[in-house]
């Protein structure tokens, strides 16, 4: 099997004018158990391990999703981060230069075919549970 794809997705994450207000709006009236960060939806993949997607509102002048000059970001859960990195730059994909390494994980950044930024993030679950 090819290392380094796509899993699932880690999160959606999109700009608003006041990320407070519509979280207690997606509290109050959805039901969505919000934190700091948004809220960290809980399931299990297919071979039975615990795993989570985040919803995130951000203000609308944050800096986050630049260079892209997207309304909204996904987060891809993928496995094997940097041979998927390699492999993708091999395809003549934009891979930025950033990294991030957290107890939660790895990340990295591309743009697609349309300039939108796309984070990628190796996940460690088992920092959460």
């Amino acid at each position: 099997m090819k290392k380094g794809r796509i899993t699932g997705i880690g999160g959606v994450f999109f700009k608003t004018d006041d990320p407070a207000t519509t979280k207690a709006w997606y509290q109050k009236h959805l039901g969505l158990p919000v934190d700091d960060w948004g809220c960290t939806f809980w399931w299990q993949d297919h071979a039975g391990n615990k795993a989570s997607t985040q919803w995130s509102p951000f203000p609308k002048n944050t800096a986050y999703f630049e260079p892209g000059k997207q309304e909204f970001m996904i987060n891809y859960r993928v496995e094997h981060l940097e041979e998927l990195l390699e492999d993708l730059r091999s395809q003549g994909v934009q891979v930025l230069d950033k990294r991030a390494e957290y107890e939660y994980g790895k990340f990295a950044w591309i743009l697609d075919n349309n300039g939108t930024k796309i984070e990628l993030w190796e996940p460690k679950d088992e920092a959460f549970l």
